[in-house]
């Protein structure tokens, strides 16, 4: 096998440390990724005419879900014996172990409860929030790959890389050949992803004209990804090695078919109200004020 460049991945994921205090450079990249989420938010409030308070509640609602979702889908998908029995474990997030899958159950039940408090439609915060989560997950898989973690098989590739701080690096490619850095893989294909849907939420206002597009195209574009990549990945624990499928891909199957379900579902609940132009015009048989208040819908005479 020939290899005309490696890359010799090098990089410290500790990005300050003080004393015994150590700031990461993957926690930073989730905190990145879910300011982008307030900042496109923030965004979709004002263009929409809807009242800024909304802000507040989405934003805590999502982060907690989503960060309490991805640290329990890591624990109970990859290693539930062990988290069962040493609970307090849990909350050991500074140790590592954060899972995509668990993250986006965690953000489906959060923004579920914010659109019941808010009175908004849910498919409104669902639609929405795939653009952050694109570019989120884009980044935080920048994180992973300054940390030398989740990348792929051995590769005669020229873009191949060599993780020499990660201690398994040399069991995984015995030979100390290159890697694929799958990281870098799938954060093009969420970005990708996520220049999509900038393009069908503000040159087609696909959001407003056909509620449930965004959040469909997002989950195939996502975890799609997500489960072809997964080929070329090392398995994350010993047991998918010899299975079929990998955990990560079985988990991506019910998402990747909901996507498919929310594009060419025909949207019978939902429809366009052609009198609420400012929030969105989505309706759920009934008009939406700028200020998330419900009325009855005109008669039409």
């Amino acid at each position: 096998m020939v290899t005309l460049l490696a890359v010799i991945w090098d990089v410290n994921p500790v990005f300050l440390k003080i004393g015994n205090f150590e700031v990461m450079w993957y926690g930073l990249c989730w905190t990145l990724a879910l300011g982008c989420g307030g900042l496109f938010f923030i965004n979709f409030i004002k263009r929409e005419g809807l009242d800024p308070k909304f802000f507040d509640r989405i934003f805590w609602w999502g982060v907690i879900a989503t960060v309490v979702g991805a640290r329990l889908g890591h624990c109970l998908f990859y290693d539930p014996v062990y988290y069962l029995t040493h609970p307090i474990e849990f909350l050991y997030i500074r140790q590592g172990g954060m899972a995509s899958h668990g993250a986006a159950v965690g953000l489906l039940i959060g923004l579920w409860a914010f659109s019941r408090r808010s009175k908004l439609p849910y498919i409104w915060s669902l639609d929405r929030v795939m653009i952050p989560v694109t570019v989120g997950g884009a980044i935080v898989r920048i994180g992973n790959l300054i940390n030398s973690e989740i990348y792929g098989r051995v590769t005669d590739l020229p873009w191949g890389f060599e993780f020499i701080r990660d201690g398994q690096w040399s069991v995984n490619s015995p030979e100390g050949l290159p890697v694929h850095p799958t990281q870098i893989y799938e954060a093009l294909c969420y970005l990708f992803t996520f220049a999509v849907l900038l393009f069908l939420y503000y040159g087609k206002n696909m959001g407003r004209k056909r509620p449930g597009v965004l959040f469909g195209v997002g989950l195939i574009g996502v975890f799609l990804s997500r489960f072809l990549l997964e080929f070329i990945k090392n398995p994350q624990i010993a047991a998918e090695e010899t299975m079929a499928l990998n955990i990560g891909q079985i988990l991506s199957i019910p998402f990747i078919l909901a996507g498919v379900l929310m594009i060419v579902w025909p949207y019978t609940k939902y429809r366009l109200d052609p009198d609420a132009r400012k929030w969105g015009g989505l309706t759920s048989r009934q008009n939406i004020n700028p200020a998330g208040s419900r009325k009855a819908a005109p008669k039409k005479r």
